[in-house]
């Protein structure tokens, strides 16, 4: 092959690419617009079944991160609601116990309790497991909520990058701990993670930690996401046999305190069409009520309802196929056994 010929082909590489990359985040804008609104919330909704979200749940033990505000707080005040015994896992105490004491004010359930753990931190997660290890109490249900989008590479003390290490190791360091206890709760056990439809526009990829020198938050972001995916899917078919569900879900564009935070201009755009977190939560407290046998284990929800992983045409299907190298990686940076 000629220079010239060779550097042709490079150059339709690229293009290829760009239009690819082009193509998933036009496909995403769009079908998020007609979707993932409070107007695509109020539309899904006139299938909701009442009933679906009548059931108590006392005696159910709860962990959801990042409890303090937006999805997670409207989650955990919901089961409480119902009777669950929660666990708020929060980074910030004071947040965690003013959160802590609304809930148990509003709802009139005491069985509510805060866990203080900095889920940018493999060994502060580590601690957290350890401590409800002691516990010895069964865990139903572990709500993997926490989330981050920062625009600039930060990396944390113990060396990833901070999207990565709360989006993608945290969870998945804290959900592979606590597999003991969930266990001890089958097989009503579930493991719900809030990811986003930000996954979309990206395939799965093994460059965890952004090498590129452009850092692009919202990028990362997106790929942390479509891990998440991939890799409930994984859990639902390595421990199928343990009577663990796992699920994702995605809660369409809500205003949370975090979006504000990352993305001020998106917020802004879409002020009065986006989502309460109560409607982000939805599907959440939907997927925690809802019996086992109806629901897909390893499956991706948005809206109460199974939805597909992949947009058409975006070639990330077959990228899912990564999956079991990510969990090397993992394994190797959380200091777990494969």
């Amino acid at each position: 092959m000629t220079s010239v010929t060779l550097s042709v082909h490079i150059s339709l590489a690229a293009l290829a690419m760009f239009v690819l990359k082009a193509w998933r985040s036009t496909a995403f804008a769009l079908y998020g617009y007609l979707n993932f609104t409070k107007a695509g919330f109020l539309e899904h909704s006139k299938r909701f079944k009442p009933e679906d979200m009548e059931a108590k749940i006392p005696g159910k033990n709860c962990i959801i991160t990042g409890a303090n505000s937006g999805i997670g707080y409207a989650t955990a005040e919901g089961l409480a609601q119902r009777g669950a015994t929660v666990y708020l896992v929060c980074r910030n105490k004071e947040r965690g116990e003013a959160a802590l004491s609304k809930i148990q004010s509003t709802t009139g359930n005491q069985n509510v309790h805060l866990e203080v753990c900095d889920l940018s931190s493999v060994s502060e997660i580590k601690s957290l497991a350890s401590r409800f290890s002691k516990k010895d109490v069964p865990v139903h249900m572990l709500i993997n909520n926490a989330g981050t989008l920062e625009n600039n590479r930060i990396t944390t003390s113990e060396g990833f990058e901070l999207n990565f290490t709360v989006n993608v190791l945290g969870p998945y360091t804290l959900t592979e701990s606590m597999l003991p206890l969930l266990e001890k709760a089958a097989p009503d056990a579930r493991v719900i993670t809030v990811s986003s439809g930000g996954m979309y526009a990206s395939p799965l990829t093994t460059d965890l930690m952004y090498s590129e020198s452009n850092f692009k938050g919202v990028e990362q972001y997106s790929r942390n996401k479509r891990v998440q995916v991939a890799l409930t899917e994984k859990w639902a078919e390595k421990y199928m046999n343990k009577g663990i569900g796992f699920y994702s879900m995605h809660p369409g564009w809500a205003e949370t305190p975090g979006v504000a935070r990352s993305l001020p201009s998106f917020n802004e755009k879409l002020k009065g069409k986006l989502r309460t977190s109560e409607e982000g939560a939805d599907t959440v407290i939907w997927l925690a009520l809802q019996a086992k046998d109806k629901l897909v284990p390893g499956a991706f929800y948005f809206d109460r309802a199974e939805a597909p992983k992949h947009l058409k045409f975006a070639a990330a299907t077959g990228s899912h196929a990564l999956i079991d190298s990510i969990i090397s990686s993992l394994n190797s940076m959380a200091s777990l056994s494969a």
